[in-house]
């Protein structure tokens, strides 16, 4: 087992500082970080909670898990690692396109 946890459904008041305190009744907490939109800076109401120990990450999952924080159910289990994804496509990225009077060479 991992000791990085998932941890989905938090509420949009939810701060850092509110999630360590909660999962520091399970044991020593490394790091916590609550992923904001880039854009907004808004919460999206989902993180992550690095334990000490496998244990104290077991015991958190078993504390938290389906359990109630500022309001909202939460969803705590180990953190699956990132997949490779493939290269975002934007507009950007794609080159000239065509311009509203169908003129494919004006670039």
């Amino acid at each position: 087992m991992a000791n990085k946890l998932y941890v989905g459904g938090l509420s949009y008041s939810t701060t850092e500082d509110g999630l360590q305190s909660a999962f520091a009744q399970a044991g020593s907490v490394v790091s916590v970080i609550i992923i904001k939109d880039k854009f907004s800076g808004q919460p999206k109401g989902f993180g992550f909670v690095e334990m000490a120990s496998d244990d104290e990450a077991q015991k958190a999952i078993e504390m938290w898990n389906d359990k109630e924080l500022d309001g909202r159910t939460l969803r705590v289990n180990v953190a699956r690692p990132m997949e490779e994804r493939p290269p975002r496509r934007d507009n950007y990225s794609r080159g000239p396109r065509n311009n509203s009077f169908g003129d494919r060479n004006r670039y």
